[in-house]
C-alpha cells in the first residue's frame, strides 16, 4: 500500500487514537517563543537495512517521551500531540520518519526544541543517536548516543532520555515485545490489526496501561458497558505505574459521566507531570466545567507559567479568576494579554466581562467602549450592546438607549435583517414592555408576508414566550401555532419550544412526560432537561424545578448558559433555599454577543426582584430596595395590558 492511501486508511479507521493515547485534547499553535524547555521527540528513522524494525522508531519516541514527562522542569510535547497535529495539518502518515514527517507538526504543536532520532545495529548492538535542535537558533543544542543489546529497545531510548535529564521516570514496561507490539498498535491501518496488537502487548506485560485504553476504545464503537468492564478490570491491578493508574481513571470516569471522578483524575495527572502544559490546561478547562474555579484558575496559572504567552490561556484565566473571587488577579491576565497583543480588542471586551461580572458596572461600560474604538466591527459591534446592558443594569435606562442605538447602527451596517428584532426584545428588557410586543408583532407580520418566513416565525416564537410570562396562555399557543406554521431552518427548534411551552397547564408529572414524548433519545438529556425546566417554572412548580435545574447546572456545557444560575436560584428561593441560592446570584450574566435571546425574558430583568428578595431576607434593606427599583423600572410593571391575538394561519 503506498503512503497516500496508508494515510487516508489510517485516517478513516482511527482518527481518535491520537486523543486516545494521553486522552488529551489537541491543541494546534504556533511554534513557541524561547522560554520554558518545550521538547518534541519525534518518531526516530530506521539506518538499518531490516525494515522489520521500523516499530522501534515509534517506540523510541513514545519511551523517551513519557520518561521525560515527569521531569518537573522540562515540557514535553507528547507523541500524541504531535501526531494530532500532524492530521490536522494533511501531512504524512504516522509510519514516516520523524525527521520528515513530524518536525513541523512539533513546532506547530508547541515545540521550540525537537529531537531527531536515527538508530541501526553494529555487532550485535542496538545504536541510536539523538539529536535536539533548537528551533528559535535552528541549531543543535545537544548531540547524544546511546548503546544496548538488539533486543532492549527500552534500555537504548532510557539511556538517552536520562542523558537529557537524570530526573528521568522509568517507562511504563521494560518488556520488549509489549513496547513493539504497543508501537505496532499505535500505527496499524485498521482496526482489527489494532485489536490484536495491542491484545498482545497486553499479554507480555499485563501491568502496560497504554495497549488497554486502546482496546477500551475498540469496544467503545459497539459496546460501552464492555470498555467499562475492562477499564475496571485494568484499575483493580496492584502494580500499575501512578500515571498510567491516573489515565485508566480517567479513560473511566468519562465513560462513568462522571465529572468529578474526571477532574480528580486529570488533578492527579498533572501533579505526577507537572511540566505537561497539556495536562493542566484540560485540568482548567474541566474544573472551569464543573464550576471549580478555584481549581481552574490555579491550573490556567500553571499553564502560564510553562507558556508565559499562551493568550488563550490568559483570557481563561480571567474569567476563572474572577469567579474565585479574585478580580486583581484577572486583571492582571488581561492586562499581560494586552501587552502582548495590543492591537486585539479581546483583552478589553474580557475585561468588560469580568468587570461586568463582578458588579463593577461602570469600569464595564468603559473596557466595552474602549474595545469598540480600538475595533468597530469586533464580534459584529457586540461591545455596544454589552456597554448599554452594563448601564442599564444601573437604571438609567435613557444613557442606555444610545449605547444600544449605536449596536443597531452597527448591525444595519452590516446587512443584518433581524435589527427590528432586537430593538423590540430591548424595548422589552428595558421595561416597555408593551411597546416591544407590539413592534416584534408587526415585524412577525411584515416578515410572513414577504421573505422572512424563519424571522416571522422566531419572532412568534418570542411572542409566545412573552405571552406566557405575562400569564397569557391561549394568546401564546396561538402565538406558538404561527410560529410552528412558519418555521425553516434554525427558527424550527425555537418554533416547537415555544408550542412545548404553550400547551394547557399540567402538573409536574404531566410536564415530564411531555418532555420525554418531545425529546425521548437518551442522547436528547439536556435539550429534554432544558424545556422541561422551563416549563415547571413558567407552572410555579418550583420544587421539581429545582430538581432538574439543579441537574443541568451539574451538567457537562452548563457553563455556557449565562441565565441558568439565575433560574436555578429562583428555583431554590421559592422553595425556601435562600443559602443556596445566594451564591448563584452573587455574579452578573455575561450578556450574549448576539443580543438578547429568545430565552433572556426568563431571567432578565428577573435578576434584580430575586436579589431583592434575598437581600430582605438576610436583612440588607438598602440592597433590597435597590434591587427592586431596578427591577421594577426594567419589568414595566405599572403597566397592566394584554397583548393582541395573533392573526389566523392562511
Amino acid at each position: 500500500m503506498n503512503a497516500d492511501k496508508n494515510l487516508s486508511v489510517f485516517i478513516r479507521v482511527h482518527p481518535w487514537l491520537i486523543l486516545l493515547l494521553l486522552l488529551l485534547p489537541a491543541c494546534t499553535r504556533k511554534a513557541a517563543p524561547a522560554g520554558p524547555r518545550r521538547i518534541a521527540i519525534v518518531r526516530f528513522e530506521n539506518l538499518s537495512a531490516t525494515p522489520q524494525m521500523d516499530w522501534m522508531g515509534r517506540a523510541f519516541s513514545e519511551v523517551i517521551s513519557a520518561e521525560l514527562a515527569t521531569v518537573p522542569d522540562l515540557s514535553i510535547v507528547s507523541p500524541a500531540r504531535i501526531l494530532a497535529t500532524q492530521r490536522t495539518m494533511g501531512a504524512r502518515p504516522v509510519s514516516a520518519p520523524g525527521v520528515s514527517a513530524e518536525g513541523s507538526s512539533a513546532l506547530a504543536a508547541g515545540a521550540n526544541r525537537v529531537g531527531y532520532g536515527t538508530y541501526w545495529f553494529w555487532n550485535g548492538k542496538l545504536e541510536a543517536r539523538l539529536e535536539i535542535e533548537d528551533a528559535g537558533q535552528m541549531k543543535d543544542v545537544q548531540i547524544l548516543s546511546a548503546s544496548a543489546p538488539e533486543g532492549d529497545l527500552v534500555g537504548a531510548a532510557t539511556a538517552l532520555a536520562r542523558q537529557i535529564s537524570g530526573r528521568a521516570a522509568r517507562y511504563a514496561t521494560t518488556n520488549e515485545k509489549a513496547a513493539m507490539d504497543y508501537a505496532g498498535a499505535i500505527e496499524a491501518a485498521d482496526a482489527s490489526a489494532m485489536e490484536a496488537r495491542a491484545g498482545s502487548a497486553i499479554a507480555a506485560d499485563p501491568d502496560f496501561t497504554p495497549p488497554y485504553l486502546v482496546l477500551a476504545q475498540l469496544k467503545l464503537a459497539h459496546d460501552r458497558a464492555g470498555a467499562l468492564a475492562l477499564l475496571n478490570s485494568v484499575l483493580a491491578r496492584p502494580a500499575l505505574q501512578p500515571a498510567g493508574r491516573a489515565r485508566v481513571e480517567i479513560a473511566a470516569a468519562r465513560l462513568r459521566e462522571d465529572a468529578a471522578g474526571v477532574e480528580q483524575g486529570l488533578a492527579a495527572l498533572a501533579l505526577l507531570e507537572p511540566a505537561d502544559a497539556e495536562n493542566w490546561r484540560t485540568l482548567a478547562v474541566t474544573a472551569f466545567e464543573r464550576r471549580d474555579f478555584r481549581q481552574a484558575m490555579t491550573a490556567w496559572q500553571r499553564v502560564l507559567a510553562l507558556e508565559p504567552e499562551d493568550i488563550n490561556g490568559l483570557n481563561q484565566l480571567a474569567y476563572a479568576a474572577v469567579y474565585a473571587g479574585d478580580f486583581g488577579a484577572g486583571a492582571d491576565a488581561l492586562r499581560r494579554y494586552a501587552v502582548l497583543r495590543p492591537q486585539d480588542p479581546n483583552a478589553l471586551d474580557s475585561l468588560g466581562d469580568i468587570n461586568l461580572i463582578a458588579g463593577r458596572l461602570k469600569e464595564a461600560e468603559e473596557a466595552y467602549l474602549q474595545a469598540v474604538k480600538k475595533n468597530p466591527n469586533f464580534y459584529g459591534g457586540a461591545d455596544w450592546f454589552k456597554a448599554a446592558m452594563a448601564r442599564l443594569m444601573t437604571g438609567d435606562v435613557a444613557g442606555a438607549d444610545g449605547l444600544a442605538a449605536q449596536f443597531t447602527k452597527a448591525r444595519s451596517a452590516a446587512g443584518d435583517a433581524a435589527v427590528p428584532f432586537f430593538d423590540a426584545e430591548w424595548l422589552w428588557i428595558s421595561g416597555r414592555r408593551e411597546e416591544g410586543y407590539s413592534a416584534l408583532q408587526q415585524f412577525a407580520q411584515k416578515a410572513e408576508n414577504g421573505a422572512g418566513r424563519e424571522a416571522a416565525s422566531r419572532a412568534y416564537s418570542q411572542l409566545a414566550l412573552w405571552s406566557l410570562i405575562l400569564g397569557q396562555q391561549p394568546v401564546a399557543g396561538q402565538m406558538a401555532t404561527k410560529a410552528v406554521s412558519l418555521a425553516v431552518g434554525a427558527s424550527a427548534t425555537e418554533a416547537l419550544v415555544a408550542r412545548f411551552l404553550a400547551q394547557p397547564p399540567a402538573s409536574a408529572a404531566e410536564w415530564q412526560a411531555r418532555a420525554g414524548r418531545l425529546a425521548p433519545n437518551p442522547q436528547q438529556q439536556n435539550i429534554r432537561d432544558t424545556v422541561l425546566a422551563y416549563a415547571l417554572l413558567l407552572s410555579r412548580e418550583f420544587a421539581p424545578a429545582a430538581d432538574v435545574l439543579h441537574r443541568l447546572y451539574n451538567s457537562a456545557g452548563s457553563s455556557g448558559n449565562e441565565g441558568l444560575p439565575v433560574l436555578l436560584a429562583w428555583a431554590y428561593l421559592e422553595t425556601g433555599r435562600q443559602n443556596d441560592a445566594a451564591p448563584l446570584l452573587e455574579f452578573n450574566p455575561v450578556p450574549p454577543i448576539t443580543g438578547p435571546g429568545v430565552f433572556t425574558a426568563l431571567y432578565f430583568p428577573r435578576l434584580f426582584e430575586l436579589r431583592a428578595r434575598l437581600a430582605e431576607k438576610q436583612g440588607q434593606t438598602q440592597a433590597a430596595q435597590e434591587n427592586r427599583k431596578v427591577f421594577a423600572l426594567l419589568s414595566g410593571h405599572a403597566v397592566a395590558w394584554e397583548p393582541q391575538k395573533a392573526p389566523a394561519n392562511r
